[in-house]
């Protein structure tokens, strides 16, 4: 099996130290100026729609700069939070790190909450400033309640000051210290009190170079951001990745194929991370179209693509990329390099699939509360099972362990966040005194380290018999099938007194399902077929005794993952 060319990625650091910065780690502003300096015509930012627009790092640290300038000018000050909400774009990524040039705090917030939701996020964190895009800025704190100082646009517009338009008389804004807090994520927060995670410079940076003890990136390569970029996934392991070494990040504006498959075609995207609802889509796509050419020829692809399979896992020979390159240009990545798969468990037979044709295609782990990568495959030893393995300075316990092995997963390292903002009691909740924070997750580690996750702690369905059911672990089994758009298994109450649980599916039929089964009587025979048939592969305890068929799709997040507690009010009995 290959070895990593480089066990320290971030050696190259030493040059810079003790001239641009002081200590282990610069601190993020530095980190993006380092790259500036190795790398300042390499291709930085770039985007094609709603037109073309590209900046260098040179170009767009000027851009940054400018920003900054202008918000020291207007009277910002050390540690004050100015949010910025928008579709993914160099704009966006030139905004957010103007913020962080002038000595400020960034706040991301998603473009999907409503404006009420943004407006008590907003008030919750203190913000004073927002940059958000031209729909939505006249919308935001219209009656004042918010006390926003100025709004400004992410988009050309005739009212607002557009972020690439701004400029101020040049001057120096506050040079945070690594272990001074540089963006806080609300990674809920519509209700209740908001939980605001606080990361510093320190978890930010370490976190983006220590994962690349897993992983080899490269100034060359091209990352393609098509998750919304407010999300710590996307934020770190696209945009901090690429910036940290000189790469590009292409930003993408719509969760649409056609305009994916484009994107990643023309912008030669050799880093495509995804969440599994989309790698699942694409892979049954690409079989499907395989298999309505004939069942010989689809016996013929599987059979050669288990060999490539095959001799990449044993010998670490890669065959699949020339035997299947005429596969990979109907999935537009011919260019690409390495998959990521993330923010949610992934079947390995999709996994295997994509490694089998060609594609170094991986999984890692992580929450908003760590950076929030803690671990990652290695190409070169990747485990399909595997959420992936700790990455250097990740230490990980597992908690309570059942007879199994699994329990609550504890994380501690330089990528744990400093708390969650104006919330003690919540920060108490799940950080140590001396480090530890619990992840709500449920799994167990090998002796290599490498991570199997089995569910939330949150969700767990208790039988029965007393056995605990984890949803994910039963919704796996049913991503491959084509006929469903969206599933969510819930428990249901089947004994008071025990307060003993069944297991529920909740089902949104995929269009193509309703066009074939038009009646709802043969749609739900259908759909009880495919529970039949997964059941089959379950053990007894964990079998689906209930089905309900949803007429409308499941609620999701941004990340396209199903609010899993809403769609248990939605179905309560």
């Amino acid at each position: 099996m290959p070895k990593k060319d480089n066990p320290q990625p971030w050696n190259f650091l030493d040059e810079y130290r003790g001239k641009e910065f002081e200590g282990r780690w610069p601190n993020v502003k530095t980190m993006f100026h380092i790259s500036v300096l190795r790398y300042p015509d390499n291709d930085c930012f770039r985007a094609f729609s709603p037109k073309e627009i590209k900046f260098t790092y040179k170009e767009a640290e000027k851009k940054i700069k400018e920003v900054s300038y202008y918000l020291l000018s207007q009277g910002v000050q050390k540690g004050d939070k100015i949010a910025v909400s928008g579709k993914n774009s160099p704009e966006w990524a030139i905004a957010y790190l103007g913020i962080i040039y002038a000595g400020c705090i960034v706040v991301p917030l998603d473009i999907l909450l409503k404006d009420s939701e943004m407006e008590t996020l907003m008030k919750f964190g203190g913000v004073t400033r927002l940059f958000i895009d031209a729909d939505r800025i006249r919308n935001i704190d219209k009656d004042g309640s918010v006390g926003l100082i100025e709004k400004l646009s992410l988009e050309p517009d005739d009212e607002y000051k557009y972020v690439l338009d701004l400029d101020g008389e040049e001057r120096e804004g506050y040079e945070a210290k690594s272990d001074e807090i540089v963006a806080i994520l609300f990674t809920s927060g519509t209700t209740g009190t908001p939980k605001g995670v606080m990361l510093t410079n320190e978890n930010l940076v370490a976190d983006c170079y220590l994962a690349q003890g897993n992983m080899n990136i490269y100034s060359t390569d091209v990352f393609y951001a098509i998750l919304p970029i407010h999300h710590a996934y996307t934020m770190l392991a696209v945009m901090y990745e690429s910036f940290s070494v000189g790469a590009c990040t292409v930003f993408g504006k719509k969760l649409v194929v056609s305009q994916i498959l484009k994107e990643l075609r023309d912008g030669h995207v050799t880093m495509f991370l995804a969440v599994p609802m989309l790698f699942n889509k694409m892979i049954a796509a690409l079989m499907n179209g395989i298999r309505k050419k004939g069942i010989v020829l689809y016996g013929i692809i599987r059979f050669l693509m288990l060999i490539s399979g095959a001799i990449k896992k044993v010998f670490g020979v890669n065959v699949g990329k020339k035997m299947f390159g005429f596969l990979l240009k109907n999935l537009s990545l011919e260019n690409n390099r390495i998959c990521i798969c993330g923010g949610g468990p992934l079947p390995a037979s999709t996994f295997k699939m994509f490694n089998q044709l060609g594609i170094d295609f991986v999984q890692g782990y992580g929450l908003t509360e760590t950076s929030p990568i803690t671990h990652l495959n290695p190409t070169y030893a990747y485990i399909e099972s595997s959420v992936g393995k700790a990455i250097p300075e990740c230490e990980v316990k597992i908690v309570d362990p059942d007879d199994d092995g699994n329990g609550t997963i504890y994380i501690k390292g330089p990528m744990v966040m400093k708390g969650y903002y104006n919330n003690e009691e919540a920060t108490k909740e799940v950080l140590s005194d001396d480090g530890w924070l619990n992840t709500g997750d449920v799994g167990h580690e090998d002796q290599n380290h490498y991570l199997y996750l089995t569910g939330r702690a949150k969700s767990v369905i208790v039988t029965d018999g007393g056995k605990n059911v984890f949803p994910e672990e039963i919704e796996d089994h049913f991503q491959l099938y084509d006929e469903i758009d969206q599933i969510c298994i819930i428990g249901y109450l089947i004994n008071k007194e025990t307060k003993a649980e069944g297991i529920r599916a909740v089902i949104y039929p995929s269009a193509n399902a309703r066009k074939a089964y038009p009646s709802e009587d043969v749609l739900k025979a259908r759909m009880n077929e495919i529970i039949s048939e997964v059941n089959k592969e379950l053990q007894s305890y964990k079998k689906i005794t209930r089905l309900d068929i949803s007429a409308e799709s499941l609620p999701m997040t941004s990340t396209k993952k199903i609010k899993r507690n809403e769609v248990v009010k939605l179905f309560k009995d």
